[in-house]
């Protein structure tokens, strides 16, 4: 398969700028929003000093949920010299280049207010610091929907692993105490890239949470809540899945598989909101797993198929997935293949179909130059037609970002 591989990046190379064996990032995924849960991004630890204000991992996911809503940070009032700090951690080493927080609204009622003063931080050697200043501002009330304010950058921003968002006094205080709103913080610039994280074998139990997966390659498959199945593909340090209860409600899963075992994630069932899901690693054998390993093939979602901003160009840390893919074919030997592409809803739909197709496009030639015959595969884009998570948050949009296969025979 390594032979296979090398043919593929080969193919690449000689179809030159459409399918490139190195791909150029530059500034092309520079709109990704980086601080967001559903690209890795995880809260680690949230301080307000002596102040015990209620703040728990449902607020500092809020931040970066990819939700511009807002949402009460502080369960309890606070007083406008407290100091709400929440640290993450990113997947891999990132450079900033904009930091903005969306919709500066004020609720009309004198016991709440937005906080006005943010600062971020960054750190490259650990979630403790030392942590240096990366943007800062104060917030004033938007006009209207759909603005931002961007914050000021330092100069020479460094490379870092950990983000620290700090917040602190009030746009419009009009009590000694008072509930504090937030939307979220955006952030863009480049990050390096990464290979598909290996930790999604074993058991996991929280409140709420019973997971048992298994873990071939980039593919992973397990069941949840005793004996609902899901199926998903490994992106990074992201797993996105999809589940089935026997009643056929489903359910979708963002989730990340953290260095101290734990996982920590978003669910939503039947179209509902995404909520926490969180579990730490049992030693526990599993009870409902199946016996064969997980496969990609005909009839496969696939999301863990990376491709640069705005681009069909398929990113190199995607190659397992595709191989994953192609030897699934392979086996199930189905003679007309489709694989369709489709997106979330930013931008126009006649754009994100183009898009899709092109995308869909890039797939079957990858296969194709692994040893797929081209006569019995193609490719179709949807677009934003068919989306199976909301489009109001980054977790639901990054689930409607995917590949499907089909096959017939």
């Amino acid at each position: 398969m390594k032979g296979s591989w090398t043919r593929f990046l080969i193919v690449l190379g000689i179809l030159g700028a459409v399918y490139p064996a190195q791909p150029t990032f530059a500034n092309e995924r520079a709109t990704v929003d980086l601080m967001s849960f559903a690209q890795g991004t995880l809260p680690v630890s949230i301080s307000s000093g002596d102040a015990d204000l209620r703040i728990v991992m449902e607020q500092a996911i809020a931040a970066i949920d990819g939700n511009a809503g807002g949402y009460v940070a502080t369960p309890k009032p606070a007083l406008t010299t407290d100091i709400v700090e929440i640290t993450y951690s990113l997947p891999a080493l990132t450079r900033f280049e904009r930091f903005a927080i969306p919709n500066v609204k004020e609720t009309p009622s004198p016991f709440q207010t937005f906080f006005k003063k943010i600062n971020v931080l960054g750190s490259s050697v650990s979630a403790d610091g030392p942590f240096v200043v990366l943007g800062q501002g104060e917030l004033e009330v938007h006009d209207e929907s759909g603005q931002f304010t961007e914050l000021t950058l330092t100069d020479n921003q460094p490379e870092v692993r950990w983000v620290r968002l700090r917040l602190q006094d009030g746009i419009d205080v009009q009590k000694d105490k008072s509930f504090f709103e937030f939307s979220e913080l955006i952030a863009n610039g480049t990050q390096q890239d990464q290979e598909p994280s290996d930790r999604y074998s074993g058991v996991w139990k929280g409140r709420g949470v019973k997971l048992e997966l298994a873990q071939n390659g980039a593919t992973v498959t397990g069941c949840y809540d005793g004996n609902s199945t899901l199926s998903g593909t490994v992106q990074g340090s992201v797993l996105r899945a999809l589940g089935t209860d026997s009643a056929g409600i489903p359910s979708q899963f963002i989730l990340i598989a953290a260095e101290d075992g734990a996982i920590r994630g978003l669910r939503s069932t039947n179209g509902a909101p995404f909520k926490q899901y969180d579990g730490d690693h049992s030693d526990n054998a599993p009870s409902c797993l199946e016996q064969e390993p997980p496969k990609l093939g005909c009839g496969s979602i696939v999301h863990g198929i990376g491709f640069d901003f705005d681009s069909d160009i398929i990113t190199p840390t995607s190659r397992i997935i595709i191989t994953n893919l192609y030897d699934g074919l392979l086996l199930d030997g189905g003679e007309a293949i489709q694989i369709i592409g489709h997106s979330s809803s930013e931008g126009a739909e006649d754009y994100n179909r183009d898009l899709s197709q092109r995308r869909a496009q890039s797939v079957v030639a990858a296969l194709v130059a692994l040893g797929i015959d081209a006569s019995q595969i193609a490719a179709a884009g949807r677009g934003e037609d068919d989306p199976i998570a909301s489009n109001d948050d980054e977790a639901g949009r990054s689930l409607n970002r995917r590949v499907e296969v089909q096959c017939v025979g």
